[in-house]
């Protein structure tokens, strides 16, 4: 596959390019640069990123950081068993436990959430860090989710990380976690609540909090249609406004246009 000009193999990780080291310069350089794009096209073409990783892979399989990157593009792509293989090789290259908390939800993107449970209970969760202790709550309710026990996914949830009003990277992702499993438990108040803080905290946009928060409050956004001049608008109605328009106001309004598909 092609590698744009602009892309020189310099751009990963200074430890990724010290695990390289071990290759011969060019086929180090070769393969770093299949990981650059990798990385670059991980969230906007996972697809893209997993032909390139399987490059990396023929090329230098017995590199760790290789083996990461192929699991991360697997599991990008949804190929769950593929992404837990290439971690396991990976951690058994490293010996690391950082890889625990995304191998566990790979578990769960196979069917078997009682098995992400039993690896949040491991011992190697212990050695995570932080960040890495946060994920593997946030997988484990998940896991609960996917048994049916609304309630111990929201009890997994509440810990100190939780209720501290410090903003850490992964603050907005679990305050958005902790509300979607309120709501889904019926506690529409609170998960309003949560879904308002995590607003708070997602600073890049890594959830749609807000158009959660929107929901609940009642707003509707609208692709409007004006077919006398064929012009595309959008719209925001505002549930309590249009009950105070009265019927004819309400009418008006569904003739400008159809409720947008929600995401």
């Amino acid at each position: 596959m092609p590698i744009p000009e602009d892309v020189t193999g310099e751009e990963i990780d200074k430890d990724v390019r010290q695990e390289l080291l071990s290759l011969p310069k060019t086929l180090a350089e070769d393969v770093a640069k299949n990981l650059v794009m990798v990385a670059r096209l991980i969230d906007e073409d996972p697809e893209r990123a997993y032909a390139y990783s399987k490059i990396a892979l023929r090329l230098a399989s017995r590199v760790a950081a290789v083996r990461e990157a192929g699991g991360f593009a697997a599991y990008a792509n949804q190929k769950y068993s593929e992404a837990l293989a290439e971690f396991r090789a990976a951690r058994r290259m490293t010996g690391s436990a950082e890889l625990w908390p995304v191998m566990a939800d790979c578990e769960r993107g196979l069917g078997r959430p009682e098995k992400a449970l039993d690896m949040a209970g491991a011992p190697e969760v212990h050695k995570l860090d932080k960040a890495g202790q946060v994920e593997m709550r946030l997988v484990a309710a998940g896991a609960r989710r996917d048994m049916g026990q609304l309630d111990a996914a929201i009890v997994t949830l509440q810990s100190p990380e939780l209720a501290s009003s410090a903003v850490q990277p992964w603050t907005a992702r679990l305050r958005y976690a902790y509300a979607d499993a309120l709501l889904a438990a019926g506690r529409e108040g609170e998960a309003r609540e949560w879904f308002a803080k995590a607003v708070e905290a997602d600073r890049d946009g890594s959830t749609d909090a807000s158009d959660r928060l929107a929901e609940l409050d009642g707003v509707d956004f609208v692709d409007a249609l004006d077919e006398s001049e064929g012009d595309t608008h959008e719209v925001v109605v505002e549930a309590d406004e249009a009950d105070d328009a009265g019927t004819d106001g309400a009418a008006e309004k569904a003739d400008r246009g159809d409720d947008r598909d929600e995401d």
